[in-house]
C-alpha cells in the first residue's frame, strides 16, 4: 500500500476538501501495517475502493417561509460502503454543510458501524439549511420537500438515514411523515423515531451514554473510575446532555458546557436541575449558552472562547469536527488531564491527536467512543423488524455490551510494545479488518 500516492490521487480528485482529507488520511496512516500484512487487499485493490464513497446524490430543496418567500438549500446523501449491511449515518442541518463535511462523516461511519458488530454500512447526508430561528412551519415544510428528494435512494435494507446536527426527534418525525406517504409504506427507514411511532428508549441519550461507557473503560484500564473526577464537555445538546446524565450517575462532576457563543463553567457542577435546564436551552432554538449563568448563580459564563483551558481530569469534546486543536491539548496537558476522550465526530485535530500520543495521553477517537448513537440505531433497526419493543433496562444493557466490545478491539489492536493503547489505530484497525474482510468475500463490485 502506497499511502502517499493514494492521497495523492484523493487530493486531485477531491480538491479543497479538507475534512475528508484529513479522515482518510488518518484512517490510511493506521491501517499501512495490517495491508502489508495482507497481500490480497493490495491485489484487490481494497483500500483505493474504499475511500471513494459508492454514490453521492445531491439536489436543490425549494421551500416557502413565513412570509411566503420561496428559500432554496442543497440537499445530500453520501452512501459511502454497503459491504456489511444497509448505508447507515446521520442527516446534519447546518450552515456548514458541504460535500466534504459529509464524505468525511460518511467515511468514518464506515468503521464506527463496523466496531458495533451489528450489519450497518457507512453513509451521511443533510442540508445546508439551518434550523435556527425557523418556525416549527418552515421546518416541516424544509423537511417535506428534503424527503421528496431522498425517498427515492433510501429503505430500511438499502439506506437508513437518522438524525445529526440540527436534526432532532421533530425533524425525523416531518422526514417520516412525508416517506410514509410517498412509499405508502410503515417501515423501520429512519432511526431516532417517536416513542409512539417505532423509537427505541433511551435513542436520545445513546451516544452520550455510550460515550460515557467507553470512556469508563479506559479509565479502569489506568484502575480509576469517574468518582470524584472533573468532566470538562464542550456542546449543549443531546449528546452534551447525555455525558452530563451518565457522567453524574458514575460519581463525576460536569462543570462546563459551551454554543457558539463562548463557554460555561461551573465548579458546583452541572447536575439535577441544571441537566435538565440544558434541553431547554437546545428547545429554545437560539444556540447560545450565556442565558445558563443567568439562571444559576454558580455559573460564569465566558465569551468567545472553548471550554479547554479549564483545569480538568477528563476531557469529552461533545459539539463538532476540530473543535479542539494543538494549542488546547497543550492547555488540557499542562492542567494535568488523564484521559481525552472525542464525543464528537473527529472532534480534535490532527496536531492535537499527536500531542496526545506524545504525552501518552489516553485517547478516545471519535469512531469508537461516539458508536453508542448508531449502536442504538442499529438495535432500533432491530426492534422495528422484529415488530417490538425493548425495555430501558434491556436497551442499556446492550448499549453497554457493544461499548464494552469496541473497547476490547481498540485493546486488541491498539497496544503498543510500551503498554500505551493507541485507540485510533485499534479503532482503525479493527474497523477496517472487518469491512475489508467482508469486500473481498464478495468480489469486486
Amino acid at each position: 500500500m502506497d499511502l502517499n500516492n493514494i492521497m495523492n490521487n484523493l487530493e486531485k480528485k477531491h480538491p479543497g476538501e479538507v475534512e475528508f482529507l484529513q479522515a482518510a488520511r488518518e484512517v490510511l496512516e493506521s491501517i499501512v501495517e495490517v495491508v502489508s500484512e495482507n497481500p490480497q487487499f493490495d491485489s484487490a485493490a481494497i483500500v483505493e475502493r474504499l475511500v471513494e464513497p459508492d454514490r453521492v446524490l445531491m439536489f436543490k430543496v425549494p421551500w416557502v417561509d413565513d412570509n411566503g418567500d420561496v428559500q432554496q438549500n442543497l440537499g445530500y446523501r453520501v452512501q459511502f460502503n454497503n459491504a456489511i449491511g444497509p448505508y447507515k449515518g446521520g442527516l446534519r442541518f447546518h450552515p456548514s454543510v458541504n460535500l466534504s463535511i459529509l464524505k468525511f462523516l460518511g467515511f468514518e461511519q464506515i468503521f464506527k458501524n463496523a466496531l458495533t458488530t451489528l450489519p450497518m454500512g457507512g453513509g451521511k447526508g443533510g442540508s445546508d439549511f439551518n434550523p435556527k430561528g425557523k418556525s416549527d412551519n418552515e421546518i416541516m415544510r424544509f423537511c417535506q420537500n428534503f424527503m421528496l428528494e431522498l425517498w427515492r435512494v433510501i429503505g430500511p435494507e438499502t439506506d437508513v438515514p437518522a438524525g445529526d446536527v440540527g436534526v432532532g426527534g421533530k425533524e425525523i418525525g416531518y422526514l417520516y411523515g412525508m416517506y410514509k406517504k410517498l412509499a405508502r409504506e410503515n417501515t423501520g427507514v429512519l432511526t431516532g423515531k417517536g416513542l409512539n411511532w417505532g423509537g427505541s428508549l433511551i435513542r436520545p441519550e445513546a451516544t452520550g451514554f455510550g460515550g460515557v461507557y467507553f470512556t469508563k473503560e479506559m479509565l479502569a484500564e489506568q484502575k480509576e473510575t469517574f468518582k470524584g473526577k472533573k468532566v470538562v464537555i464542550s456542546g449543549f445538546g443531546n449528546v452534551a446532555w447525555g455525558v452530563a446524565l451518565k457522567v453524574t450517575e458514575l460519581g463525576g462532576k460536569i462543570i462546563t458546557i459551551s454554543g457558539p457563543d463562548g463557554y460555561i463553567y461551573d465548579p458546583d457542577g452541572i447536575s439535577g436541575e441544571k441537566i435538565d435546564y440544558l434541553l431547554e436551552l437546545r428547545a429554545s432554538n437560539q444556540d447560545v449558552v450565556a442565558p445558563f449563568a443567568e439562571e444559576f448563580p454558580s455559573a460564569t459564563f465566558i465569551a468567545g472562547k472553548r471550554p479547554w483551558e479549564v483545569k480538568c481530569d477528563i476531557a469529552m469534546p461533545c459539539a463538532i469536527q476540530n473543535e479542539l486543536n494543538g494549542e488546547d491539548a497543550k492547555n488540557l496537558i499542562d492542567n494535568g488531564v488523564m484521559v481525552v476522550s472525542e464525543v464528537s465526530n473527529m472532534g480534535c485535530t490532527p496536531e492535537a491527536v499527536t500531542l496526545f500520543h506524545e504525552k501518552k495521553i489516553p485517547f478516545g477517537p471519535g469512531k469508537a467512543v461516539n458508536a453508542g448513537g448508531v449502536a442504538v440505531s442499529g438495535l432500533e433497526m432491530t426492534q422495528n423488524a422484529m415488530k417490538l419493543a425493548w425495555t430501558t433496562e434491556e436497551v442499556d444493557a446492550k448499549l453497554h455490551h457493544i461499548m464494552s466490545s469496541i473497547h476490547d478491539a481498540c485493546i486488541k489492536y491498539g497496544t503498543e510494545d510500551d503498554g500505551y493503547v493507541n485507540y485510533v489505530k485499534g479503532a482503525n484497525i479493527a474497523g477496517f479488518l472487518k469491512v475489508a474482510n467482508a469486500m473481498m468475500d464478495q468480489g469486486v463490485i
